[in-house]
């Protein structure tokens, strides 16, 4: 790598860190108010990382290296450790006693929207803190969809913009401007969160309760201001409904949503990777709901609520959960870990394998599977009723190699630092799809990630960062070819 790109995607990097700093004066006021004197561990992080921020920016201003697609995966992983980085220094300095671990593990957690979390009590916790959480994670939801949506797909690791949504479009995007497309996904997004804190607060929810749910909600990320997450609302299924409604929709691919709201277009929402992911939602639920109703004799409506309410939080890789459904049975157990690995679409906030991938894949089985049979013949995979290029086949099947792999490699790592095999595989596999809670007594739903060793915390957070940044973006830094000249 060229000493000018290094320099450049650092000064990009400390802007974005300014940006950040002027957001913790939000959590400041909010401690103000309620009169915490933690107020003063965000104004101090504010400043600190402020000053050093614009100091690293003015110290590598310079010329602009040329755009290529090294300087892209240099940019994107800086951005994502800087956010990191920045975002653990008002917990390591507020009146909660994080070690360093601890500050870092949550932070990650916070930007990549996973949700899973080192904190107990966090019903006495202060605002400022609670919220500075949430804010972490409500940006981390709408850089995931700016990552999908521009830059992953300029770096061949994948996206929803190779699939052409107008098809008379020869762009790869659905608007011919890129600042209108920007402008219409951070409305909607901005308005999608409104909505649901209105309705979450309609529900019954106190007003800071509702705003923190709305950011992580939208974000699909799933951190609380409850231990018992949503299960502090269990015994009210409008909450519950209304929270599964916007984990639903921000699963969507917010290009689709951005068309149908901005320009009317019900036919975006045939996109064939929405009637996937809605298929398996729709099987998950049922299936889960009939076997309460059958086996542990809920009623039905109240085994469909909170059916639908984890396993959407499941499958969206949001986190949240109503009751410990690792007591539900085999069954129930058995569907949660697999609904882990499934994630929503391409293009929305959500972790996981995504629906795109799982329609291609089904395409390049089923078409090997008929050339076996038809050595000769000539197939093509479709997506809809569009070809799937080379490129995209081969990043599909790059990205769930290499998934298999590194999971394999953190469930070993994470089983050294003395984890048993319940609690690594499933830490493993949440880390890497960024679904937040595991499975066990330990990472469960009913439990938290604060027993697990430091060292553990920091291969768990390094598996976030992996998931949540499509694995093979990280993956390529560590080439030697990479930092080749």
């Amino acid at each position: 790598m060229q000493y000018l790109a290094i320099r450049a995607a650092l000064h990009i990097a400390a802007v974005f860190a300014i940006y950040l700093s002027v957001a913790m004066l939000i959590p400041a006021a909010v401690d103000l108010y309620y009169g915490n004197d933690d107020w003063q561990v965000f104004a101090f992080s504010a400043l600190f990382t402020g000053g050093l921020a614009i100091g690293v920016s003015l110290a590598t201003q310079g010329r602009a290296p040329v755009i290529s697609s090294r300087f892209g995966f240099l940019v994107v992983n800086l951005l994502w450790m800087t956010a990191c980085i920045a975002g653990a220094v008002p917990m390591l300095a507020s009146s909660v006693e994080f070690s360093i671990a601890d500050a870092f593990f949550e932070s990650v957690s916070g930007v990549t929207a996973t949700g899973a979390t080192v904190i107990v009590g966090l019903d006495s916790m202060p605002p400022g803190l609670l919220l500075w959480r949430s804010i972490l994670q409500w940006i981390g939801g709408l850089g995931v969809i700016a990552l999908g949506l521009f830059v992953l797909p300029f770096l061949n690791v994948g996206g929803v913009s190779y699939f052409r949504i107008e098809s008379s479009d020869i762009e790869d995007r659905p608007f011919d401007r890129f600042s209108t497309f920007g402008l219409g996904l951070i409305s909607i997004y901005a308005l999608l969160t409104l909505a649901c804190a209105i309705a979450y607060a309609a529900a019954g929810m106190r007003a800071f309760d509702a705003i923190n749910h709305a950011l992580t909600t939208i974000a699909t990320a799933g951190f609380s201001t409850h231990d018992a997450s949503m299960g502090f609302y269990a015994d009210n299924p409008a909450i519950l409904w209304i929270s599964t409604l916007f984990m639903f929709i921000s699963a969507l691919p917010f290009s689709i949503l951005i068309l149908f709201a901005i320009r009317g277009r019900l036919d975006a929402l045939r996109d064939p990777q929405i009637r996937v992911f809605a298929a398996y939602v729709v099987i998950f639920v049922l299936a889960v709901a009939v076997y309460l109703r059958l086996v542990h004799d809920h009623t039905f409506f109240d085994a469909l609520t909170h059916s639908a309410f984890n396993f959407v939080s499941i499958i969206t890789t949001t986190g949240y959960a109503s009751e410990d459904y690792s007591q539900w049975g085999a069954f129930a157990v058995a569907a949660a870990f697999v609904a882990m690995f499934l994630g929503g679409c391409s293009g929305s906030t959500t972790g996981g394998i995504k629906a795109y991938r799982f329609l291609i894949l089904f395409k390049l089985l089923s078409n090997g599977l008929r050339r076996f049979v038809y050595p000769n013949t000539i197939v093509t995979v479709r997506y809809g009723d569009r070809p799937v290029d080379d490129d995209l086949q081969r990043a599909v099947v790059l990205f769930m190699s290499a998934f298999l792999v590194i999971w394999a490699v953190i469930i070993l790592l994470l089983a050294a630092t003395g984890l048993d095999f319940v609690t690594a595989i499933s830490a493993a596999l949440t880390g890497l799809t960024n679904v937040g809670p595991g499975l066990g007594q330990v990472v469960g739903p009913a439990g938290s990630f604060a027993p697990v060793p430091d060292l553990a915390k920091w291969i768990i957070a390094f598996a976030m960062l992996m998931g949540r940044l499509e694995i093979l973006a990280v993956l390529v830094i560590f080439t030697p070819v990479f930092w080749e000249r």
